[in-house]
């Protein structure tokens, strides 16, 4: 069974402001992801790694081909199912922490379980061991993390993306600027993800954590307009 898979995915963006120009990024774009399987997506920075992963989480509509997540084709879902698919099925652990401001981190940390239906002693006694394991101090946990600093909210942000048990996972760039404490934190939380069969993408530029928990790697930059087949 395939978790996530993509078939002959082709991207282009117009240029409104400069005379309606066409940009194609990607082309014949093909990958598929078992459940407990983690795929790293590599290539040279703007071979359309990140823009592959907007178009599975559906931020981006592709111009042509199936993103199927979860039986889901995001590619053609009315806007309902793809919310729903962010709640239940997909999560998203992107680099930039976005919260409503004033928002305590215990809740913001809790919200996708809450999300997805669980009760609310599960999912604060998830934050609080997310949080904790993370190194995050307690005395933050009543505050905003739009006060914290860069490191804190990655780490928030973190957690948060963890908190549920999504069945797929997008993953950008997760240890990225972290410590070697926390950075072994994250690759467990990535493995253990895939023991409970988790299907995961992910870009990582820390070769040694894609060595870590990486299954294999699909080079985006074959999918570059004139290299498709």
């Amino acid at each position: 069974m395939k978790m996530i898979e993509l078939a002959d995915v082709s991207k282009s963006f117009v240029l409104h402001n400069q005379g309606s120009a066409v940009i194609p990024v990607m082309a014949g774009a093909a990958l598929s992801v078992r459940p407990g399987e983690c795929v790293a997506l590599v290539g040279n920075s703007g071979a359309g790694k990140s823009t592959l992963m907007r178009m599975i989480y559906g931020n981006y509509l592709c111009n042509a081909g199936r993103i199927v997540v979860g039986g889901l084709d995001v590619a053609r879902a009315e806007p309902r199912e793809i919310l729903r698919m962010r709640r239940e099925v997909l999560g998203y652990v992107s680099q930039f922490l976005r919260v409503v401001p004033r928002v305590p981190t215990l809740d913001v940390v809790a919200e996708p379980v809450l999300a997805a239906g669980g009760a609310h002693e599960v999912a604060e006694a998830r934050a609080r061991g997310l949080l904790a394991r993370l190194n995050v101090p307690e005395r933050l946990w009543s505050l905003s993390p739009t006060t914290f600093s860069g490191g804190e909210q990655q780490r928030v942000n973190i957690a948060r993306g963890f908190a549920h048990a999504f069945p797929a996972m997008l993953l950008d760039e997760p240890t990225a600027s972290l410590d070697a404490t926390n950075r072994a934190v994250v690759l467990e939380l990535i493995s253990e993800a895939k023991a409970r069969g988790a299907a995961i993408v992910g870009i990582f530029h820390d070769a040694a954590a894609r060595e870590a928990v990486c299954d294999r790697e699909i080079d985006v930059s074959a999918f570059a307009p004139g290299l498709a087949a």
